[in-house]
């Protein structure tokens, strides 16, 4: 049975300006830092920085909706979502769901999101407003 998310690892094209992004502006710590990669955390989740020079061929027009999330208290958000913008941060979506988040995009075009809230906050949201074709279990 798999008992959660392992790792995280994001392809980048520039390794040295991932770093910075992800440490200096989203403020991840780094624990080590190789010619073509980088180990840092969030939390429990260990994210890997991994130089791959296809990535630099991949453009936005070929995209989806894969995101990954974060999360973030409450109290935390609004100055959270001011740094992302002063730093000309590029956004990707508008939230339109319950709880607050804030998607952007990192140097590589990796979608990210910051959310305040988990899943049984979302699912009561649902309940009172279901998507379309919505069931629930349990």
């Amino acid at each position: 049975m798999l008992k959660g998310l392992n790792h995280l690892t994001l392809a980048v094209s520039d390794l040295h300006c991932s770093i910075g992004f992800y440490h200096d502006l989203l403020g991840l710590p780094v624990h080590a830092i190789w010619d073509n990669g980088a180990y840092l955390s969030c939390g429990d989740l260990w994210l890997c920085l991994s130089l791959d020079s296809a990535r630099q061929y991949i453009s936005l027009q070929d995209s989806d909706y894969t995101h990954y999330a974060f999360s973030i208290e409450d109290a935390d958000f609004d100055a959270f979502a001011r740094k992302l913008a002063d730093a000309g941060t590029i956004m990707w979506k508008q939230n339109k769901s319950a709880g607050e988040s804030i998607y952007f995009l990192d140097p590589d075009g990796h979608k990210l999101e910051v959310h305040s809230g988990d899943l049984q906050q979302r699912l009561t949201a649902c309940r009172k407003s279901p998507y379309k074709g919505m069931r629930f279990f349990g």
